[in-house]
């Protein structure tokens, strides 16, 4: 099936590097949007791209980016290793090195422009290291390239078959797909004071890597604001369903959608791990008029009022709602509340993804 989804010019020209076969592309491109406009033109299935990505090399990988941005945060004065106290220095978005080799030192600055710069670079850099080593590369999704990216910006794009990497290299090398997120979650230093984070940059590399295999088709079923209230989100779980089928509860921006995704994949595993019965989820996504009206916190996490911000309230149907807690307490690294008492369990995401548990 052709990939219609469109492109950006800002997603295009990050990959820019003056080569014959872009600047080809280019060409194509100039006469594809004087002939049939910019929203027939911008979009992946046209001769150019084919042209521009040589064949289908070319990965938009915007959301290793986000993620790497979530879990690094941009520090614009050079800062110590957590674990050292000292080298390696960072910058940026956990930047170590400049694009000309140099290392970050003590007292070194930068600007936001300069920041995320920085990132784009190291991020192309790491793909082209992984594109090189993982076997089976060229058949990964953007999603699975981008969690391996993210993977490999925090430890490292060297990590495929070293000492210590054995597991996540056995399941790359094996085409075992379902076992990659088991296996990144090993990697975050047990006993440290950096696991906590770790572990909850490791749980969402692994929802990344799982993101595109469960929607119900290519490029075209992807969530959006404009999705219609039956599509899926994933097997069980629809996007009415965050919005209660309420017009006036319908997403307003695409990162509210993935943030909604993200929640909808855990709630399937709960479902799967309590025999298959049905998720009924009571409250998702209110916009703010919705969140007085009710009575809401004026920070709820229900507001999705930012870039990896979101909740849902939910039960099982048929499933004792005190062992649903429990699980969801050992299984969900962000904020739970514990509504059981209620009859529902509170699970959100909020601003820097702390863990946070609360009785309502």
């Amino acid at each position: 099936m052709a990939n219609t989804a469109p492109i950006t010019l800002e997603q295009l020209f990050r990959f820019y590097r003056a080569l014959p076969h872009q600047a080809a592309a280019i060409q194509q491109l100039e006469q594809d949007l004087a002939v049939n406009g910019y929203a027939a033109a911008m979009r992946r299935d046209r001769a150019w791209f084919n042209t521009w990505s040589q064949d289908g090399k070319h990965a938009d990988l915007g959301a290793a980016l986000k993620l790497i941005q979530e879990f690094e945060g941009c520090h614009l004065d050079a800062y110590p290793d957590p674990l050292s106290g000292g080298e390696p220095w960072t910058i940026g978005w956990g930047t170590t090195r400049y694009d000309d080799g140099r290392p970050v030192s003590r007292g070194d600055k930068i600007n936001r422009v300069e920041a995320d710069m920085l990132l784009r670079q190291e991020v192309d850099q790491i793909a082209g290291k992984l594109r090189a080593s993982i076997p089976y590369w060229v058949e990964m999704t953007d999603a699975q390239k981008s969690a391996l990216i993210s993977f490999a910006y925090n430890l490292g794009s060297g990590f495929y078959g070293a000492k210590g990497f054995e597991t996540i290299s056995k399941r790359l090398r094996e085409k075992d797909w379902a076992g990659v997120p088991d296996a990144l979650l090993l990697y975050r230093n047990p006993g440290s004071n950096v696991e906590a984070g770790l572990k909850r940059r490791r749980i969402a590399e692994g929802d990344l890597w799982g993101r595109e295999r469960q929607t119900t088709g290519p490029i075209e079923a992807m969530f959006t604001p404009e999705s219609p209230f039956s599509q899926k989100i994933t097997p069980h779980i629809t996007a009415g369903e965050f919005a209660l089928n309420q017009e006036a509860r319908r997403f307003d921006h695409q990162f509210q959608c993935d943030t909604a995704l993200r929640l909808a994949q855990f709630l399937e595993k709960a479902r799967a791990q309590f025999g298959g019965k049905p998720v009924v989820i009571t409250s998702g996504y209110r916009n703010a008029a919705i969140n007085r009206s009710v009575g809401g916190a004026s920070s709820s996490e229900h507001l999705y009022d930012g870039i990896g911000v979101g909740a849902v309230d939910w039960f099982i149907d048929g499933v004792n709602i005190y062992q649903l807690q429990d699980w969801c307490l050992a299984n969900w690294p962000f904020s739970t509340g514990k509504g059981a008492p209620k009859g529902f369990i509170h699970t959100g995401i909020r601003k820097g993804s702390p863990r946070v548990v609360w009785d309502y």
